[in-house]
C-alpha cells in the first residue's frame, strides 16, 4: 500500500498556523480520547504522548485519555459512535480496530466509514516477523529453510487474531510457499512472554510492540511489511526487499470523532492534533516505539479508511476467518 505524504507542514517542514475561526472553534472543557487497549500498550502510550503534547500546546489543557480494553479495541469504537457529537469524545486507534473488524465481524455495531468522522493521520507502522532467541535462525530466509524442513513448525503467534498482524502472516504463507498457521494472543505482551521463553518460535505483530526488545537482544525481528524499510528499522529487510512487492503493507493509527461532530470542530481538532504530533519531543517519543508519524487532512483519512478496507477485504475472504 502507496502511501503519500499527507502532512499539513508548509515551506521548509514549518507547521502551517492554526487559522484563528478554527482555533475558536475548539470544545470547551473535558475532553475524552478513548484508546481501546490497556495501560501501557503501545497504543496507550502513543495516545497519551500526544496528549501530552496538546497539553504543552495550551488551548486544550483537560484531556483525559479512557482506556476501553476489549474485542481488539472495538469497544471503544462503538463507545465512539454513541458519544455527543460536539468533539470532546475523540478516539485514537490503530487501523487494527478500524479496517480489518468490518470484514471479519459478522456482526459489528459500528461502521467507522459512517459512524465516525475522520480528524487525523497520527502515523504508518509496519507489521513485522519476530523470532524466539531459542530459535537458531539469523534470517527470514533461514527462518523459511527451517518451516520447509519440517511442516509441523509453521505455528506462529498473532497479536490479535482477525487484524492485520493475523492477514499477513497468511500473506507471507502464500508467498513463500509455506504453511504457516496463525495461534491467537492478548496482546503482544504474552506473546512477547512465551516467545522468550521458547514456547513458540515466531511472532507477528506491529514493529511498536516488539522494537524496544528487538534493540535489547531478547527477540529478533527479522522482517517488516512495507514496501520500503522503516525509520525505525533501516537495518531489517521488508517483504518487498525479498521479492513481493505486491503483498507490502503499512498499519497505521489516526483519530476519529463521532460522526455529527461540527465541521469547523473536527477542523480545530485536526489542526490541534496534527500540530501536537509534529512537535519535535512528541515526533520523537513515537518514533522511538515505532510509529512514523505523518498527519493529514480529514478528507485524506477518509480515503485512506475507506480504501484500506477494499485492499485487505479480497486477503480476509480467501482466509474465511470470521469473528462471532
Amino acid at each position: 500500500m502507496h502511501l503519500p505524504r499527507r502532512t499539513v507542514l508548509g515551506a521548509g517542514g514549518t507547521l502551517l498556523a492554526a487559522p484563528a475561526i478554527a482555533q475558536g472553534a475548539l470544545p470547551q472543557g473535558v475532553v475524552r480520547i478513548l484508546v481501546g487497549f490497556p495501560p501501557g500498550g503501545g497504543t496507550d502510550v502513543m495516545g497519551r504522548a500526544i496528549a501530552e503534547g496538546l497539553r504543552k500546546r495550551g488551548r486544550l489543557k483537560n484531556i483525559v485519555i479512557e482506556n476501553r480494553a476489549g474485542a481488539s479495541g472495538t469497544v471503544a469504537c462503538e463507545a465512539l459512535k454513541y458519544a455527543t457529537p460536539d468533539g470532546t469524545t475523540l478516539l485514537f486507534a490503530p487501523s487494527a480496530s478500524t479496517v480489518q473488524p468490518v470484514l471479519t465481524f459478522r456482526k459489528l455495531p459500528f461502521d467507522p466509514r459512517t459512524d465516525f468522522a475522520p480528524v487525523t493521520l497520527t502515523g504508518t507502522v509496519q507489521t513485522c516477523w519476530v523470532l524466539s532467541p531459542n530459535l537458531p535462525a539469523a534470517s527470514f530466509q533461514d527462518y523459511i529453510a527451517w518451516v520447509k524442513a519440517d511442516g509441523r513448525r509453521g505455528s506462529f503467534g498473532s497479536t490479535a487474531l482477525g487484524s492485520s498482524t493475523h492477514f499477513f502472516g497468511l500473506q507471507l504463507s502464500s508467498a513463500f510457499g509455506v504453511e504457516l498457521e496463525p495461534v491467537g494472543y492478548r496482546g503482544a505482551a504474552p506473546l512477547i512472554a512465551d516467545l522468550a521463553a521458547g514456547h513458540i518460535m515466531a511472532g507477528c505483530g506491529g514493529v511498536s510492540d516488539f522494537l524496544t526488545h528487538h534493540r535489547d537482544g531478547k527477540l529478533r525481528i527479522v522482517l517488516t511489511s512495507g514496501p520500503r524499510r522503516g525509520a525505525t528499522t533501516p537495518d531489517i529487510p521488508t517483504i518487498a526487499d525479498l521479492g513481493h512487492p505486491d503483498q507490502a503493507s503499512f498499519g497505521f493509527y489516526a483519530f476519529f470523532a463521532p460522526a455529527g461532530t461540527p465541521a469547523p470542530v473536527v477542523a480545530a481538532l485536526r489542526e490541534e492534533l496534527a500540530a501536537a504530533t509534529m512537535e519535535p519531543e512528541v515526533k520523537a517519543q513515537l518514533l522511538s516505539i515505532g510509529l512514523e508519524p505523518e498527519v493529514s487532512t480529514s478528507a485524506a483519512l477518509g480515503t485512506l479508511l475507506a480504501e484500506d478496507i477494499e485492499r485487505w477485504r479480497p486477503v480476509v475472504e480467501k482466509s474465511g476467518f470470521k469473528v462471532d
